[in-house]
């Protein structure tokens, strides 16, 4: 009779760990809201990604504005002082 109970006892115990574990599909479950996590990780690293590649387009963009007037407005002052300097000579 304590084999026969010692075995029920175990089988009672086995069977209470696996019915207490998750199912298939609350496994599937968790993985794909896993997978869509990383999706969405990768997502924003990507769209961060192409905001500093345009924002750096923008800032070299800016500095080369900035610096072709100043570079224009050199070369215009020396013509003028040339042109100025011409006339008084004559």
């Amino acid at each position: 009779m304590k084999k026969v109970l010692s075995i029920v006892a175990v089988a009672a115990l086995s069977a209470a760990f696996v019915s207490c574990g998750p199912s298939k599909e609350e496994l599937a479950a968790k993985q794909k809201v896993t997978d869509d996590s990383i999706a969405r990780i990768v997502f924003v690293a990507d769209s961060t990604a192409q905001a500093d590649t345009l924002a750096a387009q923008t800032l070299r963009a800016e500095q080369a504005a900035l610096a072709a007037p100043t570079e224009t407005a050199a070369a215009t002052t020396e013509t003028a002082s040339a042109k100025d300097g011409k006339k008084e000579v004559k």
